[in-house]
């Protein structure tokens, strides 16, 4: 038996906030089933701040709007709309508010947290506040960070004038029936157990029905989409959240009249070859052995 899910965003009530000035709502978790996703959606006031702590899980993210302070052992970022990172296990990290905004942000824990372990999250001393930097993409320096703007979804604009950073596989775009794949938080920028990637279909953008062996979380930004998962057909919209099920066969249609762009991720990391399984390759062997 595989498992999936769909949350509606009109369904999804939000959590209070702690006694810091945050709060997670989370979308896909142990409860669900899952083995390998913790997805959810934090927020954190303008005055908020979120205690020092290690995890012994992957923790990737993405803001999704206004800004937000991260501290970790080598300085003190400010994350704005657009950038996205990596937090490997075990790195001593906090967030903070950036004083005139709050923050809004995806993250993506993997191996899922467990409950019966406090999360897998231990508090660690207060790391210094230090004065906040932006990210800088072009700088080699810059290891676990990176930024995405829709505009780079776009395949005619990946030429080395309009491109806002350097030509490098950080850019790059894999195009395809429709589909265009940016790839954000992978091996590259150094995680280990999990990706997060940018996903746009075109109007008549399909992908034909296939399973995984890892688990897949999609929240939907922008456009309307068809999805299916085990048979069951579902029309997602912005603020939707589906995840996948190791074995959950799946596919995808756009829905409306623009494109539609959905935040994907996946757990534990694909493997280098037959990370997908299309059904109908193999209904078309079957058909030519009966033949």
């Amino acid at each position: 038996m595989t498992h999936h899910l769909v949350r509606r965003a009109a369904d999804l009530p939000e959590p209070p906030y702690d006694a810091h000035g945050h709060r997670r709502r989370t979308l896909v978790g142990e409860d669900d089933g899952s083995v390998h996703t913790g997805f959810g959606l934090c927020e954190l006031r303008p005055d908020g701040h979120v205690p020092a702590r290690v995890n012994s899980y992957e923790e990737s993210f993405h803001v999704l709007d206004g800004a937000v302070i991260l501290d970790v052992p080598e300085g003190s970022y400010l994350l704005e709309e657009g950038d996205y990172g990596l937090l490997p296990t075990g790195v001593p990290h906090a967030w903070r508010g950036a004083g005139d905004t709050s923050g809004r942000w995806a993250d993506m824990l993997a191996p899922v947290p467990r409950a019966r372990y406090g999360h897998d999250t231990q508090r660690v001393p207060d790391l210094p506040p230090r004065d906040p930097v932006r990210i800088d993409v072009r700088d080699p320096r810059t290891r676990s960070f990176g930024h995405f703007e829709p505009a780079q979804m776009d395949p005619g604009r990946q030429s080395q004038d309009l491109l806002a950073v350097s030509a490098s596989m950080r850019t790059a775009l894999l195009v395809y029936s429709g589909i265009t794949v940016k790839v954000m938080v992978d091996r590259d920028l150094g995680a280990v157990s999990s990706t997060m990637f940018m996903v746009q279909y075109a109007p008549d953008g399909v992908a034909g029905t296939h399973d995984h062996p890892f688990e897949e979380t999609y929240l939907i930004l922008e456009g309307v989409v068809d999805a299916t998962f085990d048979g069951a057909t579902y029309r997602l919209g912005p603020g939707d959240v589906a995840w996948a099920g190791a074995g959950c066969v799946h596919g995808f249609a756009g829905a409306g009249e623009g494109p539609v762009r959905w935040l994907e991720t996946q757990a534990p990391q694909p493997p280098s070859r037959h990370s997908y399984r299309f059904t109908r390759d193999w209904e078309y062997l079957r058909e030519a052995l009966d033949s």
